[in-house]
């Protein structure tokens, strides 16, 4: 018999804000003045959670980021942080009756609705994608109570891939971290209620973006842990061991450690080149051995190893498939950068404004990142033709609005 799941939102929820044992989130609990043992949040954690006092699920919402104490698998309460009491959660409208139980066709729907998602994301712009991703996603949260056993570990498994999709979309295309941070968690209460170890394996790594990004190498580095921690329990295939080797030399790169970036992407190479038998998820399609080469491009680049990088990054430009066109704005971005940083300012400017015009088409806030990075590096040209040409196309009214508000 399978062990049983206990409160899994809870416990996906504390280890996503960092809280890697009970008694850390104890600790964190007691260091805000209330009286909190590591055995209680034990209890909280079993199969039947009790309820903890108005003033414990205040805190717990603050410190794990979530907005409601039903988001950690507690009963449907509401705090009333005026009162200082519990009320019972209102019905949505009068007479409105909850979800009757859901059969396997339900959940046959709600997943073929998710792998849809999945299949649009490369060609759908996103702010048209994203507000259907929520809803669906919203959708499922709301599904999710009335399952049970492989119908509700179906329904959980589609509802985090498409919380993972819409937390892909804030981060990537839409250049939201904060928000995407968020969604993630969310991804993660859902993966732990499915039990899959490997999708919360890959959403645990997605997070780890959000600390690289900013800088942050020590909260990156565990939530790196965390997801290789996760993917042991797999088994996992190659690719996604890779993508993990992958995800973790961004973290490293962003943080300036090339060296160590490099020595990852060499090591993810190797794994790639062993193989197995070990077949990938269905619902990871963001990675390749092509796009493990556009990685290592970008460290490349960054380490300053300027031939190296165009060759990369024009092997991948290549290689990338018809439907990569946001990733082919990443890439014409560094092979501006490349140009730039060998004084070619015509070259690097050809580059930039391919990117340009991919975007115009195929929004990405993370291709458009690159060409402002490069238009930043071209600044001893600036009075140069090509650059003014640039800055032309670059610095439309809403880009120069965007500029400002950013």
């Amino acid at each position: 018999m399978s062990r049983p799941l206990g409160n899994a939102r809870l416990r996906a929820a504390r280890q996503a804000a960092g809280y890697r044992s009970q008694q850390d989130l104890a600790d964190a609990l007691t260091g805000r003045g209330l009286s909190v043992s590591g055995r209680q949040v034990r209890r909280w954690e079993s199969e039947e959670p009790p309820l903890p006092y108005p003033d414990l699920q205040r805190a717990l919402i603050e410190l794990l980021g979530v907005t409601s104490i039903e988001e950690l698998g507690f009963p449907a309460t509401a705090p009333d942080l005026n009162a200082g009491r519990v009320l019972r959660t209102p019905p949505a409208a009068p007479l409105v009756l909850p979800n009757a139980s859901q059969p396997p066709s339900a959940a046959t729907a709600f997943a073929a609705v998710t792998r849809a998602h999945r299949r649009l994301y490369w060609t759908v712009a996103p702010a048209t994608l994203h507000p259907s991703v929520t809803a669906h996603a919203r959708l499922g949260a709301d599904l999710l109570p009335a399952t049970a056993g492989v119908v509700r570990r179906t329904v959980a498994a589609a509802l985090a891939e498409s919380w993972l999709l819409a937390g892909r979309i804030e981060f990537f295309d839409l250049g939201e971290p904060g928000r995407a941070r968020d969604t993630w968690l969310r991804a993660l209460q859902a993966a732990g209620d499915a039990d899959e170890t490997l999708l919360g394996a890959a959403i645990l790594a997605h997070t780890a973006f959000v600390p690289g990004w900013a800088g942050d190498r020590a909260g990156a580095s565990e939530r790196m842990a965390m997801a290789r921690t996760s993917a042991r329990r797999g088994p996992a295939s190659t690719e996604l061991l890779a993508w993990l080797d992958a995800v973790e030399a961004e973290c490293e790169t962003r943080c300036g450690n090339t060296r160590a970036a490099l020595n990852l992407i060499s090591h993810a190479e190797a794994v790639i080149e062993a193989g197995s038998d070990t077949p990938s998820p269905e619902w990871m399609d963001w990675f390749s051995a092509v796009r493990l080469a556009a990685f290592k491009g970008n460290t490349q680049l960054r380490a300053g190893h300027l031939p190296q990088a165009r060759e990369t990054l024009l092997g991948v430009l290549d290689g990338l498939p018809a439907d990569a066109d946001k990733q082919r704005t990443v890439v014409l971005g560094d092979l501006a950068a490349v140009e730039a940083a060998a004084g070619q300012a015509v070259t690097a400017c050809d580059y930039a404004v391919q990117a340009l015009e991919l975007l115009q088409t195929h929004w990405y806030a993370r291709g458009m990142e690159r060409v402002r990075e490069v238009r930043r590096e071209l600044t001893p040209w600036q009075g140069e033709p090509c650059v003014r040409d640039l800055d032309d196309r670059l610095y439309s009214w809403g880009a120069m609005l965007s500029v400002l508000a950013n």
